[in-house]
């Protein structure tokens, strides 16, 4: 029994790893599979082939498969799966490699250093230092390149000169400052996470690296200098300055860091912005945009191409407040084929009918809401709170009343928890209480004014006060 189980877990995670190759992929893995240098065995490069077409494959089938009508036991299979996993493992490290042009170069310095080939490795030394100094990255990796290179440079230079140090000397700067900046990467990483979740990991090293990285020889290195704006912006929230001085050095700095590292950055910044606007300081809607903006036209707030729908919907949440609608009409439609697809037409169609009701154009609105099935609840919820005020403006009284008890059997009905069962019930409640109020008597509707206005948990509170003023005016 316990062979099978691990038959059967080696089968799986095999192919899955091969069914999460791409179709490229998987055509480029066969060639280097083909490779006398990498592989000698058929039988792997038929054990990939099978598994490219048979996502699920019996352990029968596949043993006739490879060795035909030979009765084979188990162990050999298992022995091919053995050498094909560890190929793919080497195919995987072998193109993150090939990722990496500086990373190569070292490579081959560290080489050719250790075969002692003076003449070459100051060729490689050069392009090194050169193709270094032209690019624009700034960041972590640019300081370990620059430490690895002086580090060779060194052990090379060192067996004819034992007292010459200067490359010892760069070897230790470059050092010092990736070690600080990436302990001001965990730190300002920790810090974030303390500000949405009850971390327990505490640093007790903070405030050392902090009072390093203050001092006036690091105070010159641009990434020493944006982690410590980051730093303090997480530490001291309430101190506004440094959440300005961070964002204008970031917004200054997109081409000396990795989208990697920026993305840490533009979140962290992101998502002190979001808090400032839960206090209910609208003015941040303006500075969440100035950051959203170029973190999207840069590619920054994107994976593999790819826009979050939480991201797609903030944008156009902080376009419609700051009155940029222009541009969040293009940001709509221009970033509609970034999402995922299943996600895709459900966000398009609310986020554009959003677009449409604060220009009020109601009968858009509705067109737009009707016409997609919204998988995702608290999606589906926010669509049926845009159709209820939509029902409001058209004046369409009686079909907003049913639209309420429709979306109040939903909630009870998908059974919305906390948070956000409490809001959508306030929300029908206070606009049945809206519709039923007595119109005429100034009184009822100013006491339905005053409890609305103390109702903490209300998103559309701003919405069902704006429509009381109207009718006491």
């Amino acid at each position: 029994m316990i062979g099978k189980y691990i038959f059967k877990m080696q089968n799986s995670q095999l192919s899955q790893l091969i069914q999460s190759f791409s179709a490229k992929e998987q055509r480029e893995i066969r060639k280097f599979l083909s490779s006398p240098y990498f592989n000698v065995r058929e039988d792997v490069v038929l054990l990939f082939d099978w598994f490219c077409t048979h996502e699920t494959a019996e352990k029968a089938a596949t043993k006739h498969h490879l060795f035909g009508e030979q009765e084979l036991p188990d162990e050999v299979l298992r022995l091919r799966m053995t050498y094909l996993m560890r190929l793919l493992e080497q195919y995987m490290a072998q193109k993150e490699v090939e990722s990496d042009t500086i990373y190569q170069n070292l490579l081959l310095a560290t080489h050719l250093r250790k075969r002692g080939l003076k003449v070459p490795f100051e060729r490689q030394k050069k392009w090194l230092e050169k193709t270094l100094d032209s690019q624009p990255l700034r960041d972590t990796k640019y300081y370990e390149a620059q430490f690895r290179l002086h580090w060779e440079t060194h052990q090379l230079v060192s067996s004819a000169k034992p007292t010459y140090t200067e490359h010892l000397q760069a070897a230790s700067k470059s050092a010092d400052i990736a070690y600080i900046a990436q302990k001001l990467r965990i730190i300002c990483l920790s810090a974030a996470q303390q500000t949405v979740y009850h971390s327990d990991f505490s640093a007790e090293w903070e405030k050392e690296v902090v009072d390093f990285a203050a001092q006036p020889f690091m105070s010159s290195e641009r990434i020493i200098v944006i982690y410590l704006h980051c730093y303090k912006m997480l530490r001291f929230p309430d101190e506004e300055a440094h959440f300005q001085d961070f964002k204008s050095m970031l917004l200054e700095s997109l081409a000396f860091f990795s989208d990697d590292e920026n993305r840490n950055l533009f979140v962290w910044a992101i998502n002190y912005c979001v808090r400032r606007l839960n206090l209910g300081e609208k003015r941040y809607y303006k500075e969440v945009l100035e950051l959203y903006k170029p973190g999207i036209e840069q590619g920054i707030l994107l994976e593999n191409d790819e826009i979050s729908t939480y991201t797609y919907y903030n944008i156009v949440a902080a376009g419609l407040q700051t009155g940029d609608w222009e541009w969040v009409n293009f940001f709509i439609y221009q970033y509609k084929n970034k999402l995922q697809k299943q996600y895709r037409e459900s966000a398009f169609s609310f986020n554009l009918a959003r677009l449409e009701y604060v220009q009020k154009h109601f009968n858009i609105v509705l067109e737009l809401l009707q016409k997609v099935n919204y998988r995702d609840t608290f999606v589906n919820l926010a669509a049926k709170t845009l159709l209820l005020k939509t029902w409001y403006e058209l004046d369409e009284l009686d079909t907003l009343q049913s639209h309420l008890d429709a979306m109040r059997n939903f909630i009870h009905r998908k059974r919305v928890l906390g948070y956000h069962r409490t809001n959508y019930l306030n929300i029908i409640k206070y606009t049945d209480k809206l519709l039923n109020v007595n119109r005429l008597d100034k009184k009822e509707v100013t006491k339905l004014k005053e409890i609305i206005a103390q109702e903490e948990n209300l998103t559309e509170k701003e919405w069902l006060l704006e429509k009381i003023t109207i009718l006491l005016s």
